[in-house]
């Protein structure tokens, strides 16, 4: 076996790897949802259900194998990643396992604040009318939701969501270990975004507890009805001015408590 042959048999190893590796984190989290909250927890929960319908079974079915083709595009991406490092190129990882756990830390937060903010713009930009039809339209044939819509992409999209982590690794000092979890953290995020039934505390007047992270009803709302384009946090939403107008209506009615009213004083 000569040197091309050895690479290639390596490279194929690694893609496999990543593949399998990516594979499992969906079964986990999706099905681990989909168990967790739609079955065990369905009864317990049924006072927050997001809408009175379930999805068809059929569509979740088509979900899961659109899932499988997204996966392979991202395990295929990031092999950008693994030629880089095996090529020598690649130099952050080892000069960011030198800086300690702080750095640790706050380069977990930054990969999650800018994933955020790129999941954001790319969403918005693929609404567009002329990239839409290629772009996202996959994903809102979901358009009531489950756990196993958040992989759900047209091919396109799969690329643009799987380019971010590579180009955050060649531009970013950052630990492997902190790839492993911000991977957790988004396909977490994501998978209860689409789980249909709200599951952020609320405040005694309707409003989410923690309002300036995205809560389901949040997500729920961008697949019913359009805007809300943010992932984890609400800032670029309210910033741009895309949240929905009626999303915290609809928060309220999701945790069955009534929404704040204002009265304003006549002069």
């Amino acid at each position: 076996m000569d040197h091309l042959e050895r690479w290639l048999l390596h490279m194929g190893q690694h893609w496999t790897a990543n593949m399998l590796l990516d594979l499992e984190r969906y079964v986990v989290f999706a099905i681990g949802a989909w168990m967790l909250i739609w079955v065990l927890l369905a009864g317990v929960l049924a006072g927050r259900k997001i809408r009175g319908d379930q999805p068809p079974v059929r569509q979740m079915i088509v979900e899961f194998l659109i899932s499988m083709r997204t996966i392979l595009i991202f395990s295929t991406i990031s092999m950008i990643i693994v030629i880089s490092n095996h090529m020598g190129w690649l130099y952050g990882p080892k000069l960011a396992a030198s800086w300690g756990p702080v750095w640790f830390g706050a380069c977990l937060l930054l990969m999650i604040v800018a994933h955020d903010a790129w999941f954001y713009w790319a969403h918005r930009i693929m609404h567009r009318p002329q990239l839409f039809w290629t772009f996202h339209r996959r994903h809102h044939r979901s358009h009531n939701p489950s756990p196993f819509t958040a992989y759900s992409f047209d091919l396109g999209e799969a690329a643009v969501m799987a380019i971010f982590v590579p180009l955050w690794v060649i531009a970013v000092p950052t630990p492997w270990p902190v790839l492993g979890l911000f991977m957790a953290h988004q396909l977490a995020r994501n998978t209860m975004a689409h789980c249909g039934y709200e599951l952020m505390p609320a405040t005694a007047d309707g409003k989410p507890m923690f309002d300036w992270i995205t809560s389901v009803t949040h997500h729920d709302m961008h697949h019913e009805r359009g805007k809300n384009y943010g992932l984890y946090f609400t800032w670029w939403d309210r910033w741009m001015g895309t949240e929905h107008p009626e999303y915290h209506a609809r928060f309220a009615a999701a945790v069955r408590k009534p929404p704040v009213r204002v009265l304003v004083a006549a002069e």
